[in-house]
């Protein structure tokens, strides 16, 4: 996968073995992500990871990485060229996930943010289609050890059940949730 760089990114390829128990996806990946200067490991590594748990035909990173701010960080387009998924890193303004509530039918959030902090910020405004954007929290904790252990190639094994996420690399293996809810249910 070819991505448009500016200067100064660091690219990361990751091989990873996916056995996502939950949705029943079995892969072997190889996939280069383009890092900004300014991007954290907590954020990369969120970005990789929403890739890996939305895998599925049509599945791409944004063309410019961080500095592209009217895309989305990881979209599905179908062949026709139509996004019909938005997915969202980290923690977007309100507005932002508004308008990718109205360009996109399905609108994902991955971040390591805690939710009453993300709820602050997504009440500030009204949210279109609130009740149908899930946001899906990955332990800080697994996205730190992970980051711990960041090269410019990583190879891991990584399974998804009942919402755990286990992580296999170097011999050792880390562990996390994935805690789901709908923005909706974080607006006050």
């Amino acid at each position: 996968m070819a991505h448009r760089m500016a200067l100064g990114d660091t690219v990361h390829q990751f091989r990873v073995t996916l056995s996502d128990v939950d949705r029943g996806v079995y892969e072997a990946l190889e996939f280069r992500v383009a890092r900004h200067p300014s991007e954290s490991g907590r954020y990369l590594l969120c970005r990789t990871l929403a890739y890996c748990l939305c895998l599925e035909p049509g599945l791409v990173f944004s063309r410019g990485g961080l500095s592209t701010t009217d895309e989305p960080a990881l979209s599905v387009v179908d062949p026709t060229g139509v996004t019909t998924r938005w997915i969202e890193i980290g923690a977007p303004s309100a507005d932002r996930l508004h308008r990718a509530a109205k360009a996109a039918p399905r609108v994902d959030l991955f971040t390591h943010v805690e939710f009453d902090k993300l709820s602050r910020e997504l009440s500030s405004r009204t949210i279109h289609r609130a009740e149908e954007i899930a946001v899906h929290r990955l332990s800080p904790a697994l996205l730190d050890a992970l980051e711990t252990r960041l090269q410019r190639t990583t190879t891991f094994e990584l399974v998804r059940t009942s919402d755990r996420l286990y992580l296999s690399i170097g011999g050792e293996t880390l562990e996390g949730e994935v805690e789901t809810r709908s923005v909706a249910s974080l607006l006050v």
